[in-house]
C-alpha cells in the first residue's frame, strides 16, 4: 500500500519552538484502591500502589482495547508497533482511517465524544496538538520517561509530547540517474531532457510534508524558515527547465519511471520506496527536520490503555521500533548516551552532512511558508499533484 497519510498543511507541525521549563504536576488519582482510581485524571505514575504501572496494566488490560486514528501499518513502523503491544499486553487495538489527516484526527475528537469507538490517542502535527490543547481536548499526562524527551519537543505540563520525525531527503533512483544530486542547488545544473525528473510527495498547498519540502528549498537558495520565496522560486525553475513532475511521488511513481528523484522525509522513503538502487541523502546545504506528536484525548473511552500505549512508546522497546522503521524517536539522543539505542537501526540512519546544523521550523514559521505558498504556487509552479 502507497503511503498516504497526509498531514495536510500545518499538519506536522513546529517542534523546536521556544517552550521553557518543565513544570511537574500532580497525580490527581484517587488513591483508595485501584478499583475507583479515575485513570482518566491521572497525569503520572507513581513508584508502587493504586496508580503505579502494574496497576496500570491491570486497569489497561480490563479495559481490554484501545483506539487508535491515522496509523497506516507501514508509517514508521506502525503495523509492528501495534502487533507488539496487542502481543505484550493482550490487549486489542482499534486502527480507524489510518490514511486520516491530523485534521481528521482532531474532528473525530470532536464529533466522536462520548462513544466507546472514540479516539483514545492521537498522533498528529504539533500545530493540531497545540490548538487540541487550546480546545480543552487533550488530557495532561507524563510518561515515567519524561526527563527523555527534550524540553522543546513536549508540552511543559504534559498535555503534548512528540514522538517521531525525521529530515527532508533526497531519493534518488542510482539505476537510472548518472549522477544523483546531493544537494538542492545540483538538481537546477541538469533538466528533465537530461533524466531528472523530481517529484515531491504532495502539492504544498495541501500537504505539510511537501510544504517542508519547499522551506528545505528556500533555505539552500538564499532563503530561510522565515523566507520560503526562494524555495517556490526553486520548483518554479526546475519546472521551466523540464526537470520538476506535478505530481504525488512515491514508491508507485519511481516503479513507472515517472519520477527517479523524490524530496521527501527520510524515514517515509526508507519505508515506501524500497526498490532495488533507491538511495537516500539529505542534502548537504539545507537539512531540515519536523516531529509529529502524541497526546491523550480528555475524553478517552479507555483512559488506562491509552495511558499504558504511551508507556509503551516512549520506553526503549518502543522508540527502537520507530527506529526500526527508521524514523528518529524524540528520546533517540537520550538513548544513545545510555547506550540502549539500536545500534543497528541508527547506523541505517542517513546521516546529517558535515558542518550542516539541522533546522526545525516554529509553528509561526510554518504558517507563514504556507501563505506564500498558497499565494505563489499555482501562479510560478502551477497547480501541481
Amino acid at each position: 500500500m502507497a503511503l498516504r497519510r497526509t498531514k495536510t498543511v500545518l499538519a506536522a507541525g513546529a517542534t523546536v519552538a521556544a517552550l521553557t521549563g518543565v513544570a511537574v504536576t500532580a497525580g490527581s488519582a484517587v488513591a483508595s484502591g485501584a478499583s475507583s482510581v479515575n485513570w482518566a485524571k491521572v497525569t503520572h505514575l507513581a513508584p508502587s500502589g493504586s496508580t503505579s504501572f502494574a496497576a496500570l496494566v491491570k486497569a489497561a488490560q480490563q479495559e481490554g482495547h484501545l483506539n487508535v486514528i491515522a496509523l497506516p501499518n507501514n508509517w514508521a513502523n506502525y503495523g509492528n508497533i501495534i502487533n507488539t503491544f496487542e502481543k505484550k499486553y493482550k490487549i486489542h487495538i482499534n486502527s480507524e482511517n489510518p490514511d486520516g489527516s491530523s485534521a481528521q484526527e482532531i474532528q473525530a475528537l470532536k464529533q466522536d465524544k462520548g462513544r466507546s469507538s472514540a479516539p483514545d490517542v492521537i498522533d498528529v502535527g504539533t500545530s493540531y496538538a497545540i490548538t487540541a490543547k487550546q480546545s480543552h481536548l487533550l488530557a495532561p499526562y507524563k510518561v515515567q520517561t519524561w526527563s527523555a524527551i527534550p524540553a522543546a519537543l513536549k508540552d511543559p505540563a504534559g498535555y503534548w509530547f512528540d514522538d517521531y520525525g525525521g529530515y527532508v531527503a533526497i531519493g534518488c533512483d542510482t539505476l537510472t540517474v548518472k549522477s544523483c544530486p546531493t544537494s538542492f542547488k545540483q538538481m537546477l545544473t541538469e533538466t528533465g531532457a537530461n533524466g531528472y525528473k523530481i517529484g515531491i510527495n504532495n502539492n504544498p498547498t495541501q500537504s505539510n510534508s511537501a510544504l517542508a519540502a519547499v522551506q528545505a528549498a528556500a533555505i539552500a537558495n538564499g532563503g530561510s524558515l522565515s523566507n520560503v520565496g526562494p524555495g517556490v522560486d526553486f520548483f518554479a525553475t526546475l519546472n521551466k527547465n523540464g526537470a520538476f513532475v506535478p505530481t504525488i511521488a512515491d514508491a508507485t511513481t519511481v516503479q513507472q519511471g515517472a519520477t527517479n528523484i523524490v524530496i521527501w522525509w527520510d524515514y517515509l522513503q526508507a519505508s515506501g520506496i524500497t526498490m532495488k538502487g533507491w538511495k537516500v541523502v539529505l542534502p548537504s546545504d539545507a537539512v531540515l527536520g519536523e516531529y509529529y506528536t502524541q497526546a491523550i484525548s480528555a475524553s478517552a473511552p479507555d483512559p488506562a490503555a491509552a495511558r499504558l500505549w504511551e508507556e509503551f512508546l516512549y520506553s526503549t522497546q518502543g522508540q527502537n521500533l520507530w527506529l526500526a522503521g527508521l524514523a528518529r524517536p524524540a528520546e533517540l539522543a537520550s538513548m544513545e548516551a545510555h547506550g540502549t539505542a539500536s545500534k543497528g537501526y541508527v547506523a541505517k540512519l542517513p546521516p546529517v552532512p558535515k558542518g550542516v546544523t539541522p533546522q526545525y521550523p516554529t509553528t509561526a514559521q510554518i504558517l507563514a511558508a504556507a501563505n506564500t505558498v498558497n499565494s505563489e504556487w499555482a501562479t510560478k509552479v502551477g497547480s501541481g499533484a
